[in-house]
């Protein structure tokens, strides 16, 4: 029997989504097609693969077993054929997906939009909101680059430190914190607003404070540092956010920092990917166009870079 090889790509997806209709989303092809793949997938392994249990598929046993490999065939043969080939930018055409915090998009997905575009007219990019709630789109192929304040759990999933913020206090002109030094009980004593988008209404600052024997009370939560900003312009509410990728949007609303009165580590920024990605170079030149850009926000030109990319290891 002749194997195609194609079909490793397809069990692969199935493997991973545990489902046709998802394999087939991720490999951009109808829900017909991926099942008649795993018909033939199925005759020429002689086994069933998935099996139905009620309204979901499972992987058989010998599936699982051979779940691990499969993926490492695929991901050496995409390096072994990408190896061959050079990247023209002027001719490229590709659609990637950027996942980054909203503060992040609003300092710098202008300027990426602006350098992608320009380097390579043919690629499109979709700047997406990130989820309530996490995610797997790194690992489900839907993302290309995603941002984080922390490294990476999962070993497939590499980053890149690209920037370390330190937090700053927001308020409107007036607001009775800008009137003489600001102590951490002053602070404690405003009425706070988080920014979160899973609602969160307590974050790190509160076990700093509880430290110091200070409680703060937070009033609200929004779900975007530019709602939160909106909110804090229009009322007596304190946002604590980070500086460097704020500072534009605070310029622009009007609004008065203070520093932060409580001793805390700076806000460090990573940008993520998954492995499969590591030997594309179109995607290679797109995460060093965006490091590139990131980086310019927190250091002028000429500043030797610093971190570097990495699989699971401090960066």
């Amino acid at each position: 029997m002749q194997l195609d090889l194609n079909l490793l790509t397809a069990l692969d997806a199935l493997l991973e989504e545990g489902s046709v209709a998802g394999a087939a989303d991720r490999l951009h092809v109808t829900a017909p097609a991926m099942s008649r793949s795993l018909g033939r997938i199925r005759k020429a392994t002689g086994d069933q693969i998935l099996v139905r249990t009620g309204r979901s598929m499972v992987p058989t046993t010998r599936a699982l077993a051979m779940r691990a490999e499969v993926h490492a065939l695929v991901q050496a043969a995409h390096r072994l054929l990408s190896a061959q080939q050079e990247i023209d930018l002027t001719s490229l055409e590709r659609v990637f997906t950027v996942r980054w915090h909203d503060t992040l998009t609003a300092a710098c997905g202008t300027a990426l939009t602006a350098a992608v575009h320009r380097q390579a007219p043919g690629v499109r990019l979709r700047l997406a909101a990130e989820p309530g709630t996490d995610d797997p789109g790194l690992r489900r192929g839907e993302v290309d680059l995603e941002s984080s304040s922390s490294q990476p759990a999962l070993p497939d999933i590499r980053h890149r430190l690209v920037g370390r913020d330190r937090l700053i206090v927001a308020v409107r002109p007036g607001h009775p914190l800008t009137e003489g030094a600001l102590s951490p009980e002053r602070y404690a004593a405003a009425e706070h607003l988080t920014v979160s988008r899973r609602g969160n209404l307590h974050d790190p600052l509160d076990g700093a404070l509880g430290a110091l024997g200070l409680e703060r009370r937070v009033v609200a939560s929004g779900p975007t540092a530019a709602f939160a900003l909106q909110l804090a312009l229009g009322s007596d509410l304190v946002v604590t956010i980070p500086d460097v990728v704020t500072r534009a949007a605070r310029d622009q609303l009007g609004l008065v920092t203070l520093p932060l009165p409580i001793s805390l580590p700076d806000v460090s920024l990573y940008l993520l990917w998954h492995q499969r990605y590591d030997d594309d170079r179109a995607h290679t030149w797109l995460r060093d166009l965006a490091t590139e850009t990131i980086r310019a926000l927190f250091a002028p030109p000429g500043r030797r870079d610093e971190g570097g990319d990495a699989g699971g290891v401090p960066a």
